[in-house]
């Protein structure tokens, strides 16, 4: 019996584009993945300055809000993750940000 090893390459980030409600990357293979702002609560509590102040990270398989401490990645984008925060977690980072 063979049996296959198969090995997926994700795709580069081509460019990032936020407006109000939606995250949307284009990847170096032509797709463009969309995800509401609102299944990554630091985005959606960000100012617009904080969400337009990103760098592309991990080789161009992320992309990191320095100022939000966010991270989201190609992988999770692809498999429609949203953010993992604990409830605990997000509360003190809203306070932190309030002082």
């Amino acid at each position: 019996m063979l049996s296959a090893v198969v090995t997926l390459a994700l795709p580069k980030i081509a460019k990032v584009s936020l407006t109000d409600d939606t995250l949307s990357v284009d990847l170096e293979d032509g797709r463009t993945i969309s995800a509401p702002i609102g299944w990554y609560p630091r985005l959606a509590n960000a100012t617009p300055d904080e969400r337009k102040n990103y760098q592309v990270v991990g080789a161009g398989y992320g992309i990191h809000w320095p100022s939000l401490d966010e991270d989201i990645g190609v992988e999770g984008l692809l498999l429609g993750k949203k953010s993992t925060e604990s409830l605990e977690s997000f509360e003190r980072w809203l306070q932190k940000r309030k002082k």
